[in-house]
C-alpha cells in the first residue's frame, strides 16, 4: 500500500510542472494582444480541449476523487482526519483553471474579436460565440453550484478592455436565472443556425452539429430547471413541462428514448484527441487505491443484481503460491473501515475495472448523458405530470445507464478482456422486476430515480452526483465522523480558495461572511 501514498508526493511534483505550464498559458491568452490576434475559431477549441471535464489524471486524482466524489460517496476514500477537508491548492487550480486561461478567459477573447470584426465576418463568427457561450454557461453553473456566488459579469476585464479589475461577486440566484435565459437564447438560435467548414474544424466536441449543440444547450436547462425545482418549483415547473410537451422546439440529449443507443452520437462527449494519453491510471500503478464505493455496490447494486456491475468494478483477488485467484463474489469495503482494517484485507474486496477505467485511454469527458436526461424527465414526469410517462423515462434512462457504460467498457483498445452486454431480456428484468422497479408511493419512486441517477453518475461525475444528493438527500448516505473538530462531517460547498480570497481583496468582504463550509447553495432547501 505504500505506493498509494507516494502518489500524493508525485502530484505535488506534477504541481510545479502544471504552474510553470500554467504561466506559459496565462501569457498566451491574458496578454491582450495575443487574445486579439487568436481567430475565434482556435479559441473554441481551446475552450472545448478541457481537461476540467476530460476524466485526466490532475483532474480526477486532485479534485474529483479528493473532493465532491467523497462528499457524494461516488468513489472510495480512506476513513481518516482530513477525508472532508478541502485542499485549498487543488481547488485554487480548478477556480483559476475556468478564470484564465480557462473557459470564462477564452470566452472574453471571443466575445472581442467578434465585437470588433465587420458585419460579414460576425454573420459567420456568430455560431462560434454561441457555442462557446454555451460551453461558458455550462461551466459556470458548475461553478456556481461549487461555491455559490462567483465572480462573472465583470471577470475577465483584461481581455474585454486591456486593464486589470477585481470583479465583484455575482449573486448565485441572478447568475443562475442569465445562464438559463442565456441557454434557451442559445438553444433558439441553433434551430435555424448553419454550419460552416471552419467551425466544424474547430468544433472538437460535437464536430460541427448544429442539431447537437440545440440538444446540449436544452439539456443543460433542463438540468438547472430541476436543480432549482425545489426553491422556485413554479418557475421550473412551467418551463420544464413546455420543454417536455414540446419535443420538436426543444429537442433533448436523449437518445431518441432507445435503451439500445448509440452514446457515441447522441451524448455530449469529449472524446479524446489523437495526443492525448493522460490516462485516468497515469502515475497509479496499484489498485487499492480505486476500491468500489460501498453504498453503491453493497446497497445500490447487488441486490438489484445490477448488469453494469462486471463493467464497473472487478472482483480482484489475490496471488497464491504465484498464482492469482480472484474473488468469488463482487463486495465493496465497508466506509467505516480504518485505516489499519483496509491494509489488512485490501484484497478481499471489489475495485473499479480496469478494461472501463484505469486503462481506458479513450474514456471520453462526460458532459451530459441520455440516461440523465430521462432521469431528469421522470422526475418531473412523476412530480408533475402522468406516472407513466415517468416509469417509461426511468426506466429507459437505466437500461440507457447499461448501455452507456458497456459502450465504456468496449472502446477501450489496451487489448484488456471486455464484457459482453447482456441480452435485451436481462436488463428489462433488471429495470422492471428488481429492487431497482419503479414500484410504492410517489416518494419511493422520485427516490429511485435520485439514487439510480447518482449511481450513473458515479466518480467521473462526482460534481453532478454532489449536486443532486444535496438538492435531493438522496441516497441516504451513512458518513464516518472524522476527528478533525471543524472538518468532521462533509461540507455543504467548497470555500473560496486563497488565490480569491487573497487577490480579489476589494470585492472578497461582501461575500466573506457568506464563505462557510456550512453554508448552502440557493437550491439547496431541503
Amino acid at each position: 500500500m505504500k505506493k498509494y501514498f507516494i502518489h500524493f508526493a508525485l502530484a505535488a511534483t506534477v504541481a510545479i510542472t502544471a504552474s510553470s505550464c500554467k504561466k506559459d498559458l496565462d501569457a498566451k491568452f491574458d496578454n491582450p494582444d495575443q487574445t486579439t490576434s487568436a481567430t475565434n475559431a482556435g479559441l473554441l477549441t481551446s475552450i472545448l480541449n478541457n481537461d476540467r471535464v476530460r476524466p485526466s489524471y490532475w483532474n480526477v486524482r486532485t479534485f474529483l476523487l479528493m473532493h465532491p466524489a467523497v462528499y457524494s460517496q461516488t468513489a472510495f476514500f480512506s476513513n481518516g482526519n482530513n477525508m472532508y477537508r478541502q485542499d485549498d491548492g487543488y481547488t485554487g487550480q480548478y477556480w483559476t483553471d475556468f478564470y484564465a486561461p480557462g473557459v470564462l478567459g477564452k470566452y472574453r477573447a471571443i466575445e472581442v474579436n467578434y465585437n470588433n470584426a465587420s458585419a460579414a465576418d460576425r454573420a459567420s463568427q456568430e455560431i462560434i460565440l454561441q457555442a462557446a457561450r454555451v460551453v461558458l454557461y455550462d461551466q459556470a453553473s458548475q461553478m456556481v453550484d461549487l461555491w455559490g456566488d462567483i465572480p462573472f459579469s465583470e471577470a475577465g476585464s483584461l481581455q474585454t478592455t486591456s486593464t486589470i479589475k477585481q470583479a465583484k461577486f455575482d449573486e448565485q440566484t441572478a447568475l443562475y436565472n442569465t445562464i438559463l435565459d442565456g441557454l434557451k437564447a442559445s438553444a433558439n438560435y441553433f434551430s435555424t443556425a448553419t454550419t460552416n467548414a471552419e467551425f466544424s474544424r474547430a468544433d472538437i466536441l460535437n464536430s460541427g452539429s448544429v442539431d447537437k449543440w440545440r440538444r446540449y444547450a436544452n439539456s443543460i436547462r433542463l438540468r438547472l430547471l430541476m436543480r432549482i425545482s425545489n426553491v422556485n418549483e413554479s418557475t421550473a415547473r412551467t418551463a420544464v413541462l413546455d420543454m417536455l410537451n414540446n419535443s420538436t422546439t426543444y429537442p433533448l440529449v436523449d437518445g431518441g428514448n432507445s435503451a439500445n443507443y448509440n452514446p457515441a452520437t447522441s451524448d455530449i462527449l469529449l472524446q479524446p484527441l489523437t495526443n492525448f494519453v493522460n490516462s485516468l491510471n497515469d502515475g497509479l500503478t496499484e489498485l487499492p487505491s480505486h476500491y468500489a464505493p460501498d453504498y453503491m455496490l453493497n446497497t445500490v447494486m447487488l441486490p438489484a443484481n445490477d448488469p453494469r456491475i462486471p463493467v464497473l468494478f472487478d472482483k480482484w483477488g489475490r496471488t497464491v503460491s504465484g498464482v492469482f485467484v480472484p474473488n468469488k463474489d463482487y463486495k465493496a469495503m465497508p466506509i467505516t473501515f480504518t485505516q489499519a482494517q483496509v491494509e489488512s484485507s485490501f484484497n478481499l474486496y471489489s475495485v473499479l475495472d480496469s478494461t472501463t477505467f484505469l486503462q481506458n485511454t479513450k474514456l471520453p469527458g462526460i458532459v451530459i448523458t441520455s440516461s440523465e436526461v430521462n432521469f431528469l424527465k421522470a422526475e418531473a414526469y412523476e412530480r408533475w405530470g402522468s406516472t407513466a410517462n415517468a416509469q417509461t423515462a426511468y426506466e429507459t434512462a437505466l437500461k440507457q445507464s447499461v448501455s452507456f457504460y458497456y459502450y465504456l467498457n468496449g472502446i477501450n483498445t489496451a487489448g484488456l478482456k471486455k464484457e459482453t452486454k447482456p441480452s435485451d431480456a436481462t436488463i428489462n428484468t433488471f429495470a422492471t422486476a428488481s429492487t431497482a422497479a419503479y414500484t410504492g408511493t410517489s416518494a419511493n419512486k422520485l427516490a429511485k430515480i435520485y439514487v439510480q441517477k447518482w449511481a450513473h453518475f458515479g466518480f467521473l461525475q462526482s460534481t453532478q452526483a454532489w449536486s443532486e444528493y444535496r438538492r435531493t438527500k438522496f441516497p441516504q448516505l451513512t458518513f464516518p465522523t472524522a476527528s478533525l473538530a471543524a472538518f468532521a462531517t462533509p461540507p455543504n460547498r467548497l470555500t473560496y480558495p486563497s488565490v480569491e480570497t487573497s487577490n480579489n481583496t476589494t470585492n472578497y468582504p461582501a461575500v466573506q461572511s457568506k464563505d462557510t463550509r456550512t453554508a448552502k447553495i440557493f437550491w439547496d432547501v431541503k
